[in-house]
């Protein structure tokens, strides 16, 4: 019998719809002077890929649903898989900077994949001509698969399926354009609907159980809690009932260092927490900007990954939680800020652990296949989603351990994740480190977030305020940066990024509060 998907994973289908399709990328830029021709051709990587494909089950496997989703779907090879369709070249126009690169590929992030093949694509982008802080050269791949396929544990997983650890230069001559058909056999729809009722009670089984071990706990915490009730999660402009199926993204790539210089100025901080104060004070920024920053602070959602690499390896599919900590936008002071976060990322950590870090996928992971297929669509007509909101944004924090990468002989020298927004939260942010980077990036619906140069600029300013406020005064080389912001009246003046090509954008003047931090200026 083929695998079968878990109950998490058919929730990231069950829940998806045509204008949010649940996708998740990765966006490398690849230096192909390090492969020993000097040079990477793309039936190389076709080549590479072919030739890693049994290193990795899903690349070659779709999809085959139980009638009436009377049961969870399974996996099964695709006969008539097509790599090439799978892995596609494309080019960028002149002049290639880094504007077209971020717009492409919000192209790319919005087109919702084929369910009736492989969930996954790659795209190999040529044409990177004027994208400064690249080699003169670069090619970049942009790989996105469900979320139904990979979390963060298995993105892992297919990561170190087509790359390697050292320089190696693929044959293009072993290159064949089928890959022919494997012999599984898709099981008949009366074989499929005869194991539905078994399932369906060991899932329900296996969620009261969960349920039950986790009860003292959950009555322990309430009855010994003394914190306060938190205030409901105010709106803002990402936080409508409906995104839109357009969508922007963009990031910055920062020093990993100044991160974890960062944070040994806290004690116990950890670069998670310095991400999420740079992204809490981008939001407080843009949100000020515009003036719809609410007084009580923003909610961030924080995937949490309680699988193993035991667990990718044996295709245990998404083993997610979740934590909400407050990111205190509240708070003007940028250290104050990160103290706060700090805290709250604690909190959150002792009290998975007081219910065992695997409490929370027990409902997602067991619930019976016709009410994980229904509950979503239930709620929204209860009107529950419209009055009760989690969160405003989700954060995704990844390591990538393996370092140096090479694709057919490239050199990974970035890296940036793209995640799907959803309806009630219309950014998502991923923050990647890679070898001494730290990439902060944001995926957008692009009906909310029209100016996506403007939140770069936040996320800049963002930065640059922690890490003046925590590490003194930033060096000789932003001195002209410091003239402009300190000639500014009210806010802090625009600064011209060293980072891409983009066109000077202004942040509108918000309205002055007597706590507010200084801000963008607005434009005459």
């Amino acid at each position: 019998m083929p695998k079968q998907l878990s109950g998490m994973d058919s929730l990231f289908l069950y829940t998806e719809n045509h204008r949010a399709p649940l996708e998740v990328g990765c966006l490398q830029i690849c230096d192909p002077s390090t492969s020993p021709n000097g040079e990477v051709r793309f039936k190389e990587i076709l080549a590479t890929f072919q030739s890693r494909l049994d290193r990795w089950d899903l690349f070659r496997q779709r999809l085959v649903e139980v009638p009436l989703s009377l049961d969870y779907p399974y996996w099964i090879d695709d006969d008539d898989f097509d790599l090439e369709y799978h892995v596609r070249h494309i080019s960028l126009p002149k002049p290639g900077d880094w504007d077209q690169l971020m717009a492409q590929i919000g192209r790319l992030q919005a087109r919702q994949l084929d369910h009736s093949r492989p969930l996954w694509m790659a795209h190999i982008i040529e044409g990177l001509d004027n994208v400064p802080g690249v080699p003169p050269g670069c090619f970049a791949m942009f790989t996105k698969y469900h979320h139904a396929v990979i979390d963060g544990v298995t993105s892992q997983g297919a990561q170190a399926a087509v790359h390697d650890r050292e320089p190696r230069q693929a044959d293009a001559s072993d290159y064949q354009p089928s890959s022919g058909p494997h012999a599984e056999v898709e099981p008949s729809t009366w074989k499929l609907l005869a194991r539905a009722p078994f399932n369906t009670a060991f899932n329900s089984t296996k969620l009261g159980i969960g349920l039950l071990r986790a009860l003292p706990n959950a009555i322990k915490h309430f009855i010994s809690s003394d914190t306060e009730e938190r205030p409901p999660v105010p709106r803002t402009v990402f936080n409508p009932t409906r995104v839109s199926p357009n969508r922007v993204i963009d990031g910055r790539f920062f020093d990993l260092e100044d991160f974890k210089r960062i944070r040994s100025t806290q004690n116990g901080a950890t670069v998670n927490d310095v991400a999420l104060a740079v992204v809490s004070g981008a939001l407080r920024y843009y949100l000020l900007a515009k003036d719809g920053l609410p007084v009580e602070s923003l909610v961030a959602g924080c995937p949490i990954n309680v699988g193993t690499e035991l667990d990718a390896a044996q295709g245990r599919g998404n083993l997610l939680s979740i934590m909400t900590p407050v990111l205190h936008t509240d708070i003007a002071d940028p250290v104050q800020r990160l103290q706060a976060i700090h805290q709250e990322t604690r909190d959150a950590k002792t009290l998975a652990e007081m219910f065992g870090k695997n409490a929370l996928t027990q409902i997602p992971m067991n619930l019976p296949a016709p009410i994980a297929k229904n509950l979503y669509p239930l709620l929204i007509a209860l009107g529950v989603l419209s009055k009760t909101l989690p969160f405003n944004t989700l954060i995704s924090n990844v390591a990538i351990r393996q370092k140096p990468l090479y694709l057919a002989g490239a050199k990974l020298v970035k890296i940036l994740g793209t995640a799907p927004p959803f309806d009630q939260w219309g950014i998502f942010h991923t923050a990647v480190s890679f070898d001494d980077k730290m990439s902060i990036a944001f995926t957008a619906c692009r009906e909310m977030m029209p100016d996506p140069e403007l939140y770069v600029e936040c996320l800049e300013t963002s930065f640059d305020d922690l890490k003046k406020a925590t590490l003194g005064k930033p060096p000789a080389v932003r001195k002209k940066v410091r003239k402009k912001k300190a000639a500014a009246k009210k806010g802090v003046a625009r600064k011209a990024t060293t980072q891409n090509s983009r066109k000077k954008s202004s942040i509108p003047k918000a309205v002055a509060s007597p706590d507010s931090t200084p801000r963008p200026e607005a434009a005459p």
